[in-house]
Order: structure tokens, then C-alpha cells, then sequence
């Protein structure tokens, strides 16, 4: 293989939000441009645009409507997608999370993209919800994904091997089609170790605030640890969502007055974060592959977890974190105490946490698999 087998290619990344792509997708496509290939982004501009452009990357403005599904709106979307496939005209397009790769993949066919890449990030609210919208449309995504993705020049990367499973059995999307990538990988250069700080132990939630991420449970955990007079701070970092799970403002402002967590807002510190806690806790009811988990993993942090698909990809049950029930209050309060009461038990999760980043999971490792599937690709669609 040449040193750039990427060489004359376009790369276009499709994906909701700017900031998305710059958080989690940056390195993969740094990775491609070593590779030889022109990279273009196509997304929603908020704040991110500046860096973007300044990377060297063409960036393309999408109307993404994250909220839900709106018929009109989504139509709009649709056209504009084409529209910028048909005149960036793509070697290969990287769809990421469930609208982008629907939308994208319909654009992709009818545009006549000669390779595609549709990635999924979790399953997301269309597949956790019970809602009467959500059980109508699952399986009409379910037979759009099923026909996209076993198209000839079409791969699928999920990031854990319960979804694999999933896409094979549930929506029919053929074994050779269907790549295991865990995740966008962690920057162990940026997030290093640090000690514990002192003073009384802190367990943080870094994360969207979310409903379906657990926070309700947390928050009754904290308080079924403060009836038991156990020292221990809960701290909720991460902003609120367009997404129709998200925790209102109003209810966390309710939870902060209460006095039971500490609710701290959105951060663009998240080492900094982890430094200045004891303890990783995510309680959410699926991932794709929690990238708030892989940093604090990377942060030497211990983590309390639950035991869903993409959680237990990095919180190694007695190895790097503890496992619980998802949307058990009382399993979660149990684990939180342990590792709280435990600092030696802390050190040597951590420790283990920073080693399964640093051979598994950092972003080259990810990214190096991602360009090689890239490669696979384009020479299929030459």
C-alpha cells in the first residue's frame, strides 16, 4: 500500500451538528487527509464553522433538525443533502448517527455516491423510546437500513458487539457489511492521568442531560446515599438537549436548590473535570460507545456503569469500573459506596482504565481502522 492510498479522493463527513464533528470526528478525519484524501464536512454551523474551515476542511451548511421528525422540515433536508452531494460530488460519503445515515444514505443512492460509510453512534431515542411515534416508525427505518446497507459499495460501523448483533438479526443487514469500530477514540496526549484531589470524594456524570442517560436514577441514588450518611458528592456536568428525552432546565434547577447533586452546567473542560473528581459514573440505558467514559478512562478515573451495550466496553465489570443494572437506584447507591469508601479499589480500576485506552481505544488506533475501511471502499468503487 502507497503512503497516501486516499490520494484524489473527497471524503465527505455528514453529520447533525458542527461541534459533533469537531468533538468526536476530527481525528478519523485528520487521519484520512494523511491519507491523501480532500476532506469536506457537511452539518449544521453553530460554532464551530471557524475551526473547521481553519483545519482545511470545505465546509457545507445542512438545515439538521435534531428535534424530531418533521415531514416538511425533513424534506428540505433531504433536498439540501442531494443537492450538496450532487455538486461536491464524493468518492465516498461518512454518514454519522441515525438521521444523518438515513438521510444521507437516500441522498448518496439517488446522487450516485460511488462508496458509503453509515456509522451509528448507539441506537439513540428512535430505539430506546416506547413512545407511539418511536414503535411507528422503527420498522420503517428498520427496512430503509436493511436496503442501504447491504448495497454492494455499503458498510455499517457500530461500535459494539451487541449492535452488530442487533443489525444482523433485527434488521437484516448482512454479516460482511457490518464493521465493529469501538467508537471515535480518545486523545491520551490531551487526557492524561492526574491524582485524586483532596477533601471528600466526588463521583461526576459527564453527559447530555438526559433521561434515557440514567440522570433520574443518579439522582435518586444521591439521595438514597444521603439518607445513609455517606460522603459522597454526585456532580451532573453536561448541557441540556433538543432531544426529546432531555431533563428540562427548570428540573435541574429544582434538583441544585434540593441540595442532593451539584449541578454544574455544560463544560468544555472535561480533564479538567475528571481532575477534579474521584469517580466516573454514567448509569445511561444504551451507548454506542460513551465517549465520556473513554475520557475518564483515560483520566485514570474509575468508573460505576451500566451493564448495556457500549457502557461495558470500557467499564470492565472488577477491572476498570463497576457494572449495575440499568435503572436500578439501589445497585447504583451500592457501587457509588463502594468505590467512594475505597481509595485503594479507585487507584487500581484507574489504573487498568488508562492501560485499556492506551492499547485499545485511543483515537489513532480508531482512526487508523476507520481509514483502512475507507480504503476498502473506494478501491471497491473505482
Amino acid at each position: 500500500m502507497t503512503d497516501k492510498p486516499l490520494a484524489g479522493r473527497k471524503i465527505l463527513y455528514l453529520v447533525t451538528e458542527d461541534w459533533y464533528f469537531w468533538s468526536h470526528r476530527l481525528p478519523m478525519a485528520r487521519a484520512a487527509r494523511a491519507a491523501g484524501a480532500d476532506i469536506v464536512v457537511a452539518c449544521r454551523v453553530s460554532n464551530h464553522g471557524d475551526r473547521i474551515r481553519d483545519e482545511g476542511f470545505e465546509l457545507v451548511e445542512i438545515p439538521f433538525d435534531r428535534s424530531g421528525l418533521n415531514p416538511v422540515r425533513d424534506f428540505g433536508t433531504v433536498r439540501h443533502i442531494l443537492s450538496s452531494y450532487k455538486t461536491v460530488r464524493p468518492d465516498l460519503v461518512h454518514h454519522v448517527a441515525l438521521k444523518p445515515s438515513l438521510y444521507g444514505a437516500l441522498a448518496a443512492w439517488l446522487a450516485g455516491v460511488p462508496a458509503v460509510v453509515n456509522a451509528m453512534a448507539g441506537m439513540g431515542f428512535m430505539f430506546i423510546s416506547d413512545s407511539f411515534k418511536a414503535r411507528l416508525l422503527r420498522p420503517v427505518i428498520k427496512q430503509a437500513f436493511r436496503w442501504f446497507n447491504n448495497r454492494r459499495n455499503t458498510r455499517v460501523i457500530v461500535q459494539n458487539g451487541d449492535d452488530a448483533a442487533l443489525f444482523e438479526r433485527d434488521f437484516g443487514v448482512k454479516a460482511d457489511h457490518i464493521r465493529i469500530i469501538p467508537g471515535s477514540g480518545v486523545d491520551i496526549e490531551k487526557f492524561q492521568p492526574s491524582p485524586e484531589p483532596s477533601g471528600a470524594p466526588v463521583a461526576v456524570c459527564i453527559s447530555r442531560m438526559l433521561w434515557d442517560k440514567g440522570i433520574g436514577e443518579l439522582v435518586e441514588a444521591a439521595r438514597l446515599l444521603k439518607k445513609r450518611g455517606v460522603a459522597l458528592t454526585i456532580r451532573l456536568v453536561g448541557p441540556t438537549d433538543a432531544n426529546p428525552a432531555s431533563v428540562s432546565p427548570d428540573q435541574l434547577a429544582r434538583w441544585q436548590q434540593e441540595g442532593v447533586v451539584d449541578v454544574a452546567g455544560a463544560s468544555d473542560d472535561v480533564s479538567g473535570e475528571y481532575a477534579r473528581a474521584h469517580i466516573a459514573v454514567l448509569p445511561s440505558y444504551r451507548e454506542g460507545l460513551p465517549k465520556s467514559l473513554l475520557e475518564a478512562a483515560a483520566c485514570g478515573r474509575p468508573m460505576v456503569a451500566t451493564d448495556v451495550p457500549g457502557c461495558r466496553e470500557v467499564c470492565l465489570d472488577g477491572r476498570t469500573g463497576l457494572l449495575v443494572p440499568a435503572q436500578s437506584v439501589d445497585a447504583l447507591a451500592d457501587a457509588l459506596q463502594r468505590l467512594a469508601s475505597d481509595p485503594s479499589l479507585r487507584q487500581l480500576f484507574g489504573a487498568e482504565a488508562r492501560h485499556l485506552v492506551e492499547t485499545k481505544l485511543a483515537d489513532h488506533v480508531i482512526a487508523g481502522q476507520t481509514v483502512d475501511l475507507y480504503v476498502e471502499l473506494v478501491g471497491q468503487g473505482r
